[in-house]
């Protein structure tokens, strides 16, 4: 393990860490807010002095391999949830760390959970950061950090998988810098639209700021204790849903759009099930609904925004689904676990993946009929290696896993079995919202401290796809490539 080269990244990282809080940092100015203020410019100045600090480490080998990769992917989960806690803490917002460092982890793997009630009570400045934060994970830290650090250009694709999500990561462009920006500039327009679309819908230009974050990066924060309920408006909830599902698409296909390739966008099979499972799903709510006897129109509207929300996991809520069916929870739990596209700001196991394994069955059962033939499974022009498909298949195992270990590991603390079974859902697959005691709406202020950080390292977890977790804590692979 090159031990330098990690400390060095994770330096640059902490100096983009502190530029990111000065639109807070603004915020809290204009607001007259004294105490953010101190409380962003204590934090930045401790994240620059690190940050110089590591300046002085001389490295013996500008290259990042495998496992240096890893390390910074998780190092940086890390450590950046630390620092960006202590503005929660100088203010006196979030006193306890352990609440501080979930509410921070929350956000930069936009989970979107909160420990915080009543959060209207909160100053503006905070609840800016607690928003930014969801978008800043968005597309990732690391990300960003290679679209404007030249530094981190050496072994740049090894870290860049390490952050963004899905089975298959490749370049938009040829240089992974450049890939970078491109996706950044992506994300900034996207949430822009979003941001002057909610402004054209009446809420406040501060409003309109912490919505679309919240939208766009799928951290689904609000400065509204009950969220995109408090707007009585279908505009801006159709608003929401339309940019929801946008977030939850593969970047690439904003970049083959861009470009033109239309057969890039016709043959991507990973979009089509994605449109698909959201139709299906929605519609087979909005008919449970309206059997139950709810209007026809609310259940469309419902059941869209709840399908939307929670597959692209963003986690906002318009109405509380925890009292719909059981037919109806039953779906929204199977798509709790699947989540968005590969390549997008949404957690989960992602379309891609299912994608995979539904043509991994289908292999197998014509197999079954013809066993000497030789079926390749395809996703698009490209067939999937078998190392490929094992490597899917033993991540949603091991996902699964994740979600039966961390539900028994919660209900030792005494929480009821719904409860526990959809919290740890909710931070593997960074929704934020469950069911039960964590359904729309609710905090998680009141599991204790142990279960707390239980969530916050499967937040992590989540976030980092698992493998490159518990690769970067296992010290025997350090030694190999």
């Amino acid at each position: 393990m090159n031990y330098a080269i990690v400390i060095k990244v994770l330096g640059k990282i902490f100096s983009v860490q502190a530029v990111f809080m000065i639109p807070s940092l603004v915020v809290a100015t204009a607001y007259r807010e004294a105490k953010d203020v101190y409380a962003f410019a204590a934090t930045m100045m401790i994240l620059l002095a690190v940050s110089f600090i590591t300046t002085f480490i001389k490295e013996k080998e500008k290259k990042v391999h495998v496992k240096e990769a890893m390390a910074i992917g998780t190092l940086a989960g890390i450590f950046v949830s630390f620092f960006g806690s202590l503005p929660y803490m100088f203010t006196g917002t979030i006193p306890s760390f352990t609440d501080a460092y979930f509410e921070s982890m929350s956000g930069f793997t936009t989970t979107g959970a909160t420990v915080l009630d009543n959060v209207e009570e909160f100053s503006k400045g905070i609840l800016f950061w607690r928003a930014f934060t969801g978008w800043i994970g968005g597309m990732g830290i690391l990300v960003f950090s290679l679209a404007l650090l030249p530094a981190l250009g050496i072994g740049g694709m090894r870290i860049f998988k390490a952050e963004v999500t899905g089975p298959v990561t490749d370049k938009i462009v040829p240089r992974i810098k450049d890939t970078a920006k491109t996706l950044y500039v992506t994300y900034v327009v996207i949430t822009a639209a979003a941001f002057l679309l909610f402004k054209i819908g009446g809420m406040s230009f501060y409003d309109a700021c912490i919505h679309a974050f919240g939208t766009v990066g799928t951290g689904g924060y609000s400065a509204k204790q009950i969220g995109l309920q408090a707007y009585d408006s279908t505009f801006l909830h159709l608003t929401a849903l339309v940019f929801m599902v946008l977030s939850g698409t593969n970047y690439a296909l904003f970049y083959a759009l861009y470009k033109r390739k239309w057969a890039d966008i016709r043959g991507s099979g990973e979009l089509k099930l994605y449109f698909g499972l959201i139709l299906g799903a929605s519609l087979l709510i909005a008919a449970d609904l309206f059997i139950n006897g709810t209007p026809f129109g609310q259940s469309l509207k419902d059941a869209f925004f709840q399908v939307g929300s929670v597959t692209t996991t963003v986690g906002y809520a318009i109405t509380d689904y925890d009292l719909w069916p059981s037919f109806s929870k039953i779906i929204l739990l199977m798509l709790m676990f699947i989540g968005g596209c590969a390549g997008s700001t949404a957690g989960g196991l992602k379309i891609i993946r299912l994608f995979a394994m539904l043509k991994l069955v289908k292999r197998e059962i014509r197999k079954t009929f013809h066993p000497k033939s030789v079926i390749s499974v395809k996703i698009g022009e490209r067939a999937l290696s078998d190392d490929t498909l094992f490597g899917v298949a033993g991540f949603v195992f091991l996902y699964f896993l994740t979600v039966v270990f961390g539900t028994m590991i919660i209900t030792t603390q005494g929480v009821d079995l719904v409860t526990a079974a959809s919290a740890v859902l909710a931070s593997v697959s960074n929704i934020g919202i469950g069911f039960g005691a964590v359904g729309p709406n609710s905090s998680f202020a009141f599991f204790n401290d142990f279960n707390t950080w239980v969530l916050s390292v499967l937040m992590l977890l989540g976030r980092l796809e698992l493998f490159t977790v518990i690769a970067a804590v296992a010290p025997k692979r350090w030694g190999y490539e």
